[in-house]
């Protein structure tokens, strides 16, 4: 077969790039905008290969995404570029709108057009698979809800179901709601096979320090505070990248147009505990004379932060036999070493427009 993806060169994408090209016959057309958060240095393994190739183009753009079409002829298209943190998306909501909303309305008629020009049997096979997020959901109930009575202790909290209603907290997630709804009314109106799939918390190697876990790492090794927001009690479930990936090519090749897949760690854990872990991993691996858990320093909470997030895979494991390799122990352990034995890629990355800073409060502090 051959995919494209888009935002290949970004943290999930990249991750999906490796996969396919190091475990299939496959072919990949990586078509990527390379904003702050797109790095070919993370595709640096795969980047020689003759069933790789790179397109420079923003999703946006019409012209451009015709011309990839008509040159790649793919069998496949498996859509993650997006704009992705919710602490930008509060500075900025535009760029969200545009790339996350506008670009899949631009992506899905490009494919569209694309799509109606094959034959019947090229029609049957095709796919355009979308990848979202648990955040359309909204946030799930809190175990100190139960503990208050808010909830009842007799009966296991909720968690994320593939029918649960959307009911998104941030931009971002308001922009991520909206191109799930468009893929699946692209479907329903024109006949296009899609399948939309809906992950928790990603971390892993390669992934950009503005998110929790590399920021801990990076701002740890250099002394810096590591900022817990609030009270550090929400709730995430967290997923190692490379099994999510591994489930992403399953849901493509196998998965049943129309569907809508859930995909999670089934690592509930409070950002308090993910920050205390990692001091812990690295009070090991480069102990220093003082705890890094010293660092922690706790921030103002962002606006409209969601308290849980937890994702029931059940339908990924009964449908397509997937389930997370690695636990939360493992992914972490694996996730700080690999950042300290790729400090040259961490140094590039820093030395572009991020520098660590807090975004997300600048408005809701000027209100």
């Amino acid at each position: 077969m051959k995919f494209i993806v888009t935002g290949g060169a970004g943290f999930i994408g990249s991750a999906v790039v490796r996969y396919i090209i190091q475990n299939t016959n496959d072919y990949v057309v990586n078509v990527d905008k390379l904003t702050y958060a797109g790095n070919l240095e993370s595709l640096a393994s795969v980047s020689e290969s003759d069933r790789y190739a790179f397109e420079q183009v923003d999703i946006c753009d019409r012209a451009k995404l015709d011309r990839v079409f008509a040159q790649h002829q793919p069998d496949a298209v498996m859509h993650l570029a997006a704009e992705s943190h919710v602490d930008r998306s509060i500075d900025g909501p535009a760029a969200f709108v545009e790339t996350n909303i506008v670009g899949t309305y631009t992506l899905l008629e490009a494919t569209r057009e694309y799509w109606n020009q094959l034959d019947d049997s090229a029609k049957q096979a095709f796919r355009f698979h979308h990848i979202s997020t648990d955040e359309v959901y909204g946030d799930l109930p809190h175990p100190d809800d139960v503990e208050q009575g808010k909830e009842s202790a007799n009966k296991p909290l909720p968690m994320f179901l593939e029918t649960t209603p959307y009911a998104p907290s941030s931009p971002y997630s308001a922009s991520k709601a909206s191109s799930d709804h468009l893929v699946r009314a692209w479907m329903r109106t024109y006949g296009l096979p899609t399948i939309v799939t809906n992950c928790s918390n990603n971390y892993g190697p390669y992934h950009f320090p503005e998110k929790l876990i590399p920021l801990v790492i990076l701002n740890a090794l250099a002394g810096k505070a590591l900022p817990i927001y609030g009270k550090g009690d929400q709730i995430r479930d967290w997923l190692y990248v490379e099994d999510h990936a591994r489930a992403l090519y399953k849901v493509v090749t196998e998965g049943e147009v129309g569907e809508t897949y859930n995909i999670g760690g089934h690592n509930e854990k409070k950002n308090v505990e993910v920050v205390e872990a990692i001091c812990a991993i690295l009070d090991t691996l480069v102990p220093k004379t003082t705890s890094y858990a010293e660092q922690i320093t706790y921030v103002q909470d962002r606006p409209g932060h969601d308290r849980r997030y937890a994702i029931d895979s059940s339908k990924m494991q009964q449908a397509l036999g997937w389930t997370p390799v690695e636990t939360f122990e493992t992914g972490l352990k694996k996730t700080v070493q690999w950042y300290l034995d790729n400090q040259t890629w961490c140094q590039n990355v820093q030395d572009g427009s991020y520098q660590g800073e807090r975004l997300g409060v600048a408005l809701s502090e000027s209100k």
